[in-house]
């Protein structure tokens, strides 16, 4: 028979531990263990380089660039074309690990983006509607770092809450900085921080 245990002895009392009481609470210590295990999956490492890859194509193309729309057009279209590669990767690598999509890291880490991705979004529209385009780049580094600070309380990699610093130290010195040097930061955050971070994550946790 079972009885409770208090810091690892016997209670004086020696109380019967129940059967669904015992289970539960297998139940529950395999699910935490198995999430934290898990909680470097979260992250993409590989798909994060190839982010990094198309903000920097897409930075040269918007130098080349003459209106503010089309600029703003060129960026859109690389947040839909990295957006789904990280998706993909991520779901990969997930399924790769054997682990729930919609439950666990994995959903506390999309749940963590969401928010601040969400108010960019409407961040972005006001500035276009009020003409403040010099404002774009710091909105979308300020916003993305905080996303990505708020997602990496499900990661275990250190490297992804660092990550969500650089970029929001980064829209900082963007609004300090001439509004033209806006393209040079979006260069070196969504590229070259991408594709550092994408390669410390896919050689230290898995891809």
């Amino acid at each position: 028979m079972m009885y409770r245990r208090s810091k690892g002895k016997d209670s004086a009392r020696g109380e019967p531990l129940a059967l669904h009481e015992r289970a539960e609470a297998d139940l529950a210590f395999v699910r935490a263990a198995v999430e934290r295990s898990s909680q470097f999956t979260a992250v993409p490492g590989v798909g994060g380089i190839l982010m990094g890859a198309t903000a920097l194509i897409t930075s040269v193309v918007v130098s080349r660039l003459a209106t503010n729309e089309a600029r703003l057009t060129a960026w859109l279209i690389d947040a839909a074309v990295a957006g789904t590669i990280g998706t993909v990767a991520l779901v990969r690598k997930v399924r790769r690990g054997h682990l729930p999509l919609v439950v666990g890291p994995t959903r506390r880490f999309a749940l963590g983006l969401a928010p601040a991705m969400i108010a960019g979004a409407a961040l972005t529209v006001a500035a276009v509607k009020l003409d403040v385009w010099e404002l774009l780049p710091p909105i979308w580094m300020l916003c993305y770092g905080v996303a990505v600070l708020a997602a990496g309380a499900a990661s275990a990699a250190p490297i992804v809450p660092l990550v969500g610093s650089v970029f929001v130290a980064a829209g900082i010195l963007a609004i300090a900085t001439p509004s033209s040097w806006g393209n040079y930061w979006m260069a070196a955050t969504f590229g070259v921080a991408h594709i550092i971070a994408g390669a410390i994550v896919a050689r230290r946790h898995g891809g």
